[in-house]
């Protein structure tokens, strides 16, 4: 459900440029529903949680400035650069979560949806730095295709194949992660032996 959620300003994106046949026309209707739908996520992530997530205020703050400048300028350079500098600064963000704070990013996420997971301290430092590097493949594979294919392609890759890139490369992570966690029984035993150990 979160997944359809965070997908929702994306797919408005490629809808919106879908509905009309003049690509210059589609680009900047699709922009100026990116923007509104970006507002709408965030707006609607508050009201149902009381809080904001800091990975859609990051996206709605490139999408103004990416998004209003391409309305600004009538440029479709700026829109296109979006989704590269979104992926570079979450980038910079895991890498500097290396140095700041108790947990890495990647170590946070995971926190965040299951409390409980047990790894060695090198399993999160492999993950996130993987991260980092995935974030700065996608945003260089964006621009490739951006300024290297038609406007109906790059739409299309930044819809669908950004978003299976993301699945399929974090549904590797997760498997390489539970690789080092320890099963439940295996947990609880570990628990009663530590409970039964006499201190000294």
């Amino acid at each position: 459900m979160k997944f359809l959620f965070d997908f929702f300003p994306i797919l408005a994106f490629f809808i919106a440029f879908k509905m009309t046949s003049d690509s210059d026309e589609g680009i900047y209707l699709a922009t100026s529903v990116l923007i509104i739908a970006s507002f709408i996520q965030v707006a609607i992530f508050w009201l149902m949680y009381r809080r904001f997530e800091k990975m859609h205020l990051v996206t709605l703050a490139v999408v103004i400035v990416f998004g209003g400048a391409t309305l600004l300028f009538h440029d479709i350079r700026f829109i296109k650069w979006k989704p590269t500098v979104v992926m570079w600064v979450f980038a910079i963000v895991a890498f500097a979560s290396e140095y700041i704070g108790e947990k890495n990013l990647f170590h946070r996420m995971m926190h965040y949806a299951d409390d409980k997971i047990s790894v060695p301290d090198f399993v999160w430092y492999r993950l996130n730095i993987a991260f980092v590097l995935f974030f700065i493949f996608i945003g260089a594979a964006n621009l490739y295709v951006a300024f290297n294919f038609d406007r109906n392609t790059w739409v299309n890759f930044k819809t669908f194949g950004i978003t299976g890139l993301n699945m399929i490369y974090m549904t590797g992570m997760i498997f390489y992660l539970f690789r080092f966690t320890k099963d439940p029984e295996e947990l609880l035993t570990d628990e009663s032996d530590t409970e039964e150990t006499p201190k000294e």
